[in-house]
């Protein structure tokens, strides 16, 4: 199975995301506000980076508050790991899991066409056991 099956009812149009130059105060409202972990940093509507609610900490830690009049391109990660619609599931699994990080840009021909998070692909794994799992159970019923 492969990203395409977990984002092919989204919209690009739906992503939240943010340009470089877009203030860290800016992007940290965002974060809160919808409740979201990290959001992908677009320059020129290409993926320049991705923000994460630890780059903030980091930098607050390290630069105190100044760091919010800062752009949040000065505190992003760069350059982002991204996975394309055709990578499949288990790959960006280990790949989360290997680097320790939680987001995914999904890119197709450059252009950011969604944003996945561990939570999407686990659960698109929960599902699929599960749907294995009823049909186990009904083959057994059955014979």
């Amino acid at each position: 199975m492969t990203i395409a099956k977990i984002i092919g009812d989204r919209s690009a149009d739906d992503i939240i995301a943010c340009d470089v130059s877009t203030p860290v105060a800016e992007v940290v409202s965002m974060l809160a506000g919808k409740r979201i972990g990290a959001v992908p940093v677009l320059r020129d509507g290409a993926v320049a980076g991705i923000v994460s609610e630890r780059d903030v900490i980091y930098r607050l830690a390290d630069k105190g508050s100044a760091c919010l009049d800062l752009p949040v391109e000065a505190i992003m990660t760069s350059p982002a790991i991204t996975v394309e619609p055709g990578t499949k599931i288990d790959e960006a699994l280990a790949l989360m899991t290997r680097r320790r990080f939680r987001h995914f840009p999904v890119v197709s021909d450059g252009r950011l066409v969604a944003f996945i998070s561990i939570g999407d692909l686990v659960k698109h794994k929960i599902d699929e056991v599960e749907h294995e799992a009823a049909a186990l159970r009904d083959y057994i019923q059955t014979a």
